[in-house]
């Protein structure tokens, strides 16, 4: 493997570096996403049961604030609670862009390492054949072992640089993908929160002479 890394040339070093920190990535995201940690089963219903039993104070929101992250959002509506629906949906989405930010937290590095690490490797591909066609120039065709390291050190940078790209970039689309659908289920739970408390106090409303 040494032996590998050494014929593929200085380029080898970068590549290397982008691979650890795109598997780096990859691990913390899979470790952030999750589904527990970030929508918690039954999270609405249980405020709404601490809401009808009057249980519903400012440290119960805070623990539901430092709870997962639709928590986060949540608590921004419950905070505003006492306010019209339009108040209400405007403070959850205010939080709601902060934390789709913190989803997509290093999934931009991600997608510059699937552009860049290709790109590392058609260096050393050009950087290779530079080097035998100097090669050629000063002592023609006669020393194949040069020729060949030239084009050896053409041939790895590339395929590593494609190792270390293709990878980066489906685990960057399923991060994306995985981000939407979970900010979508995020936004019908908070539309969810603001329907069942904002409704019963219209309900109230309604029912006042």
């Amino acid at each position: 493997m040494f032996d590998l890394f050494q014929a593929g040339g200085w380029l080898m070093g970068p590549i290397l570096l982008c691979s650890i920190a795109a598997m780096a990535i990859v691990i913390e995201r899979f470790w952030a996403l999750r589904r527990a940690v970030i929508m918690p089963d039954d999270l609405v219903t249980r405020i709404w049961q601490m809401h009808r039993r009057r249980l519903l104070d400012n440290d119960r929101i805070a623990e539901i604030r430092e709870g997962s992250a639709l928590g986060r959002m949540l608590a921004a509506g419950l905070v505003n609670r006492f306010h019209s629906r339009e108040v209400m949906k405007e403070a959850i989405q205010d939080t709601g862009r902060q934390v789709v930010a913190d989803l997509e937290r290093y999934l931009s590095t991600l997608g510059t390492i699937a552009a860049v690490t290709p790109l590392l490797g058609l260096l050393g591909t050009v950087l290779g054949m530079i080097k035998v066609f100097g090669v050629i120039m000063e002592a023609g065709v006669g020393n194949p072992g040069v020729l060949a390291g030239g084009i050896s050190q053409a041939l790895i940078t590339t395929a590593t640089g494609l190792s270390v790209a293709i990878p980066a970039l489906m685990f960057h689309r399923y991060f994306n993908s995985r981000v939407d659908k979970t900010v979508i289920a995020m936004e019908e739970q908070a539309l969810r929160l603001i329907e069942v408390m904002q409704g019963e106090r219209e309900a109230a409303e309604a029912g006042t002479p």
